[in-house]
């Protein structure tokens, strides 16, 4: 019997650290193996995220000297333009130099008229209708001498038409707008 209850107590040792084995590997993968894979998983899919920006910002920085290029050159094509939109309305200098430029260009049957002025928020606009006849190319270098002068002008609508002795001459017709500041003195 001794042999038995050896042999017995050998197979229930084996099974008891068989069980005891079981348990602690269990207990391991449920609560260390389980969460730190997670863990790992959490810090891979943060990892690449933060790849994803870091990218994306060596993206953004390769483009900020194109950008900045294109900015120094709207910088240029804008230029100042709030000194472009004098203080004061300065109406009848301004189509007196309006005038002149036609003159200068040899324009004929010159019409320089404004309309009503519109005030839109800080600024005043001033409609001024001009129309005047001459060579195509004379036009064009008014229209050109026009952009160059120090108060802006917007042209909302050109209207050329050709004359009936087909002379080479055209009728321009425009509708533009003058700016000025609101609240100004000189209003």
């Amino acid at each position: 019997m001794s042999r038995g209850w050896k042999m017995l107590f050998r197979e229930r040792q084996q099974v008891t650290i068989s069980i005891a084995a079981i348990a602690v590997m269990g207990c391991f993968v449920l609560l260390r193996y389980l969460p730190l894979k997670k863990e790992i998983q959490t810090v891979n899919r943060t990892k690449a995220a933060q790849m994803l920006v870091i990218t994306g910002g060596e993206e953004c920085e390769r483009k900020i000297p194109a950008l900045k290029e294109q900015l120094d050159k709207l910088s240029l094509a804008v230029g100042n333009y709030e000194s472009c939109i004098p203080q004061e309305r300065a109406l009848g200098p301004f189509l007196h130099r309006i005038a002149d430029l036609m003159n200068e260009h040899k324009l004929t049957e010159q019409s320089v008229t404004p309309g009503e002025e519109v005030a839109a928020g800080e600024l005043c606009c001033i409609p001024v209708t001009m129309q005047c006849k001459g060579t195509l190319a004379r036009v064009f270098e008014f229209y050109r001498h026009l952009r160059g002068l120090d108060r802006i002008v917007r042209i909302e609508q050109v209207k050329l038409t050709n004359d009936a002795e087909f002379s080479g001459r055209v009728r321009m017709e425009t509708r533009a707008v003058i700016y000025y500041r609101a609240g100004a003195p000189g209003r």
